[in-house]
């Protein structure tokens, strides 16, 4: 990673975790893009901790978890069944990539 200036400003790569140099970036980044759409999700149909809990077969302490992005334990699959769970479909949707960059992994919320 790069030494960066104090008062220059660099421009991201989209994936906040790759700019951080963290290992596994693409994994957490689709975590946290999944998570923020069952975020959205319990907020819009103003679900409480335990409706959600319910919804998910799990307990209150691993929903209030996710509704912070604690997100050790809970595997990219697992993540796409709760949406899933709460009245999403999830397509995955496998293409080539424009010769222009390299190939990715990409989520995408409605």
């Amino acid at each position: 990673m790069a030494r960066v200036a104090k008062d220059e400003v660099v421009r991201g790569s989209g994936n906040v975790f790759a700019d951080l140099g963290l290992p596994d970036a693409v994994e957490l980044h689709t975590k946290a893009r999944l998570c923020a759409a069952l975020n959205r999700t319990v907020e819009r149909q103003r679900l409480t901790q335990a409706q959600v809990a319910a919804a998910l077969c799990i307990n209150q302490p691993k929903v209030s978890a996710l509704l912070h992005y604690k997100l050790e334990g809970f595997s990219v699959e697992r993540l796409m069944h709760f949406l899933v769970a709460l009245g999403h479909d999830v397509e995955i949707l496998v293409k080539p990539k424009p010769g222009s960059r390299s190939a990715r992994i990409a989520v995408k919320a409605a």
